[in-house]
């Protein structure tokens, strides 16, 4: 054991606003912490419940690892109380602003932390950029953490520098995305169309990334090792990707079904369900925690789904107030008389569906974590983007590692405000889960190729694999950091 005086002191500043964020930073925290690392990680009351059972595990088995909890100014902001990330907001178009502010309000505490606890450095989200001033002061480094991928940033990249959208003559006109090591693609309608005070907030975190001492990837290089080498080339900062992270720490059970939701400790039936089925026969999908899908769309999945004559699992959001879904209740019931399908209302333990054996293809909004989460399972998939870095997301999984299918989704969709009016048409859903769930020499070609990266992610994590050569590397850099500073 280091003595006290040795030991590293890392204080993880996570975005409060998005649990996507935060679950795999929390992940890599704990990942720190159980190789000899002191951890605080800064959250806020109602986030701190997403994971708090895991940390208090952890530092029962003995690792130093704990929570720093602050009060979310939730009433001085205008928000009710308990509204501190993006789930948990009932209106995203009126309440995203004020999630902003108070979470900018929670700046100097924050920095008051960092004065107070004296870290030998500092790991945040990269939507906190103001951090890597916070580090210069006290003169160790900032590590900038992406939840997302190194190819979404080669891309994001490419139409900052090159703008090949703005050489064709319609939104439906495919464009080279030029300087990747692939052949990309792309219209403009699937191009992110950020508005202005957002965008400036997205290049104030890349300028204060090319700032920082180093980045680290939840990524592993088997996966997209020329995409990272291309991103490190652009920042110019040194990287580490120790991903699949959450393939390190969530090994246990209790972690994999808490992970994000403790209600699912309640409710085994989709586990009964996946029991009684045959090995690769079931089909998940999910569209993440964010965006609410128009009932027009919900429809046309249902139809898709029961034509295809494949069995599956549905992640659907909790209904809003007065909201009539009886077709959705008559879909349910059909379907659970025909064992075909099983409909989850709310949060599922995703972690723990993907890799039951009777699960043989995932129908993804091509998110980070869940498309690793897909791939650490070695699963096939049906790409289903909807916005923010979604769309590039596909490009990877259909044309780069060649895993998945579009389900034929033409246009980026904002988060928060006007919805497109474009339905994804039932048959192209049914033609979609008929060619994934199929027995095609094509799709047999995906399953192998997929089963091959969950393989490779297995390994990356594992004694002497890439990630954990990465991980290693990143302590050892800090701790050399931490005695050149006596």
């Amino acid at each position: 054991m280091e003595s006290q005086v040795d030991q590293l002191k890392v204080i993880f500043l996570p975005f409060f606003l998005a649990p996507s964020h935060q679950i795999p930073m929390v992940d890599t925290a704990r990942l720190f912490a159980m190789h000899g690392v002191n951890v605080t990680i800064v959250t806020t009351s109602a986030n701190a419940l997403l994971f708090q059972k895991s940390i208090d595990r952890d530092a029962n088995s003995g690792h130093q690892i704990k929570t720093h909890v602050l009060q979310f100014p939730s009433a001085q902001v205008g928000l009710p109380d308990d509204i501190e990330n993006f789930n948990t907001a009932t209106s995203l178009t009126d309440m995203v602003p004020k999630l902003f502010m108070g979470q900018s309000l929670l700046k100097k505490p924050i920095e008051q932390l960092f004065q107070d606890m004296q870290p030998d450095c500092i790991v945040s989200d990269i939507f906190h950029p103001w951090t890597v001033d916070s580090a210069a002061e006290l003169g160790i480094p900032r590590l900038v953490f992406h939840v997302t991928s190194c190819f979404s940033f080669c891309a994001e990249t490419c139409v900052e520098q090159y703008k090949p959208h703005l050489s064709v003559n319609s939104d439906t006109e495919l464009f080279l995305l030029p300087g990747l090591p692939n052949k990309i693609e792309m219209t403009r309608l699937q191009i992110p169309d950020i508005p202005d005070e957002f965008n400036q907030i997205m290049i104030l975190n890349k300028e204060a990334e090319r700032r920082s001492y180093g980045a680290i990837l939840n990524s592993f290089y088997e996966l997209e090792g020329a995409y990272e080498e291309l991103h490190k080339s652009n920042t110019g900062i040194k990287t580490w990707s120790v991903g699949p992270v959450s393939l390190w720490v969530n090994k246990d059970v209790t972690d994999k079904v808490e992970r994000g939701n403790e209600e699912a400790l309640k409710n085994h039936e989709w586990l009964h369900w996946l029991n009684a089925k045959e090995s690769n026969s079931v089909l998940y999908i999910s569209f993440g925690t964010l965006k609410k899908l128009s009932e027009a769309q919900l429809i046309e999945i249902a139809h898709g789904l029961e034509a295809s004559g494949h069995q599956f699992i549905w992640v659907v959001r909790q209904k809003d107030k007065d909201q009539d879904e009886g077709w959705l209740e008559e879909f349910d019931k059909r379907v659970k008389e025909s064992n075909k399908g099983l409909i989850i209302r709310g949060w599922a333990p995703q972690l723990m569906i993907l890799e039951h054996r009777s699960v043989g293809g995932q129908v993804t909004h091509c998110g980070w974590n869940s498309f690793l989460e897909g791939v650490t399972a070695g699963l096939p998939m049906i790409t289903w983007p909807i916005f923010a870095e979604q769309f590039y997301h596909e490009k990877l999984v259909t044309e780069v590692l060649k895993i998945g299918v579009a389900v034929g989704k033409k246009e980026w969709t904002t988060l928060s405000g006007k919805e497109t009016k474009e339905v994804v048409k039932r048959e192209d859903i049914e033609k979609a889960v008929k060619f994934l769930m199929g027995s095609g020499e094509e799709a047999a070609e995906m399953r192998n190729r997929a089963r091959e990266l969950g393989n490779a992610a297995r390994k990356a994590v594992e004694s002497s694999g890439s990630s954990q050569s990465n991980f290693m590397a990143l302590i050892n850099d800090q701790k050399s950091l931490k005695s050149k500073r006596k």
